[in-house]
């Protein structure tokens, strides 16, 4: 009876089971903690990876393989701090995926001694880590359509523009690595478009409109040829060299198209069209950077606005036909139009209803998007909100800015997407 009550006893089997417990709990405490740390450490290698990968994208194409390796070593050695890492190795790894294209895969490796693991036989924990970083994948072809209005006098707006471009052309500038690579054209509006004296024997400006407005006649009572020749008398168009270069809307449809001006064809051909407040003139795709901020420099407000028109135009000189002959569409070319304005459509060709102007303008938008031209708008403290946000490709290319010291913060971002350089991964 004694011996049965012992068996049943089981008081005394719970110290046994607590001891052999406490051999896995206290391994998996210290695996915990190990590991933590070398997470953290992980951590700190990726960043550093990251940023490694971003510096030597600026110069790596340019350096040979020791070059590389070694700036890669000082780089990544300078911001990475974590001195429990131990067996620190870099390797970066270029390659062109594609012509006039690069990317740079870091990869990293390192150790992490282990402070408990030893408890469970694990005595160090192995860290990898990699980064890539491409640039230069696509050439660019931007169009630049600037609103230089009267408006644009006011709140320092002009002012304001012009840094802020000067900004944007030095950073495309610094990102293009091969001559060509950007092209930038720029094209100051109001309600015309001045496409330069120089062009006045250009087969593509009408001069039908211009010579009827601008002329004499053999009495001088008449100012205008329909005057003057219902009444009997001769008129005498103007010399061409006395005009001051701007033109006005094409017929519509083209008026909201790219269609290239064909000799004979008057509707496809730009209107010769001497206004009284003529902007600056326009400048087509140039890889000159001096001469294409000294255009920047030479932009003045006047005159009413006409959104159209611009927009038109800086399609235009990203298109392969006359006048502009822009570089063919191709698979690693982007096609890119910044559009600005600081106020409301007010005048065109045909009339100063906004609203039909509006419906001009979107035409042209939805046209230029439907043939693979990116938009981004900027509206200027003024303009109609919810026309320039539907120009744009998308809502995060589209930038409302309230002053006109925004301004330079909002082309920056623009740079910085067109000079695309990114982290892939």
């Amino acid at each position: 009876m004694l011996l049965g009550h012992f068996l049943k006893d089981r008081k005394g089997a719970v110290a046994p089971l607590l001891a052999l417990s406490i051999i896995p709990i206290m391994g998996a405490v210290a695996t915990s903690v190990d590991y933590s740390r070398a997470s953290m450490v992980r951590s700190s290698m990726q960043s550093a990876l990251d940023a490694t990968g971003l510096m030597l994208s600026k110069t790596a194409k340019d350096l040979d393989t020791a070059a590389l390796n070694q700036k890669a070593t000082d780089y990544f050695q300078s911001v990475f701090n974590r001195p429990e890492a131990k067996n620190v190795a870099v390797t970066p790894v270029l390659t062109k995926p594609a012509e006039g294209s690069f990317k740079l895969v870091m990869n990293g490796t390192a150790t992490v001694d282990t402070l408990f693991g030893n408890l469970v036989g694990v005595s160090q924990v192995d860290l990898t880590a990699n980064s890539e970083v491409v640039w230069g994948i696509k050439r660019l072809n931007l169009a630049l359509a600037l609103d230089n209005t009267g408006s644009m006098a006011s709140s320092g707006k002009m002012d304001a523009l012009k840094t802020a471009a000067h900004n944007l052309l030095t950073t495309l500038k610094d990102a293009s690595k091969t001559p060509g690579d950007i092209q930038v054209s720029i094209i100051p509006f109001a309600v015309d478009v001045n496409v330069d004296t120089a062009n006045v024997g250009a087969n593509w400006v009408n001069w039908t409109d211009w010579e009827k407005a601008n002329g004499t006649c053999s009495k001088t009572s008449y100012t205008n040829s329909s005057d003057c020749t219902s009444n009997g008398k001769t008129w005498t168009p103007a010399d061409h060299s006395t005009w001051n270069g701007c033109v006005n809307d094409r017929d519509q449809n083209n008026d909201v198209l790219a269609t290239t001006p064909v000799v004979g064809s008057a509707s496809t051909m730009y209107r010769a069209h001497q206004a009284t407040a003529c902007p600056a003139s326009m400048m087509p795709l140039s890889i000159n950077w001096t001469a294409l901020n000294s255009k920047i420099d030479a932009m003045t407000p006047t005159g009413n606005t006409n959104v159209t028109i611009g927009l038109q135009m800086a399609w235009q000189t990203l298109s392969t036909g006359a006048p502009f002959s822009a570089p063919a569409p191709a698979t690693d070319l982007d096609k890119v139009i910044v559009l600005l304005t600081d106020g409301d459509n007010t005048q065109n060709r045909w009339t100063s209803s906004g609203s039909s102007i509006d419906a001009r303008t979107e035409k042209a938008c939805d046209n230029a998007k439907a043939a693979n031209i990116r938009i981004y708008t900027v509206r200027v403290i003024n303009g109609d909100a919810a026309l320039l946000k539907g120009c744009a490709t998308n809502p995060s290319m589209y930038y409302d800015v309230q002053q006109a010291s925004q301004l330079n913060a909002a082309f920056s971002s623009i740079a910085q997407s067109l000079a695309n350089l990114r982290l892939s991964k």
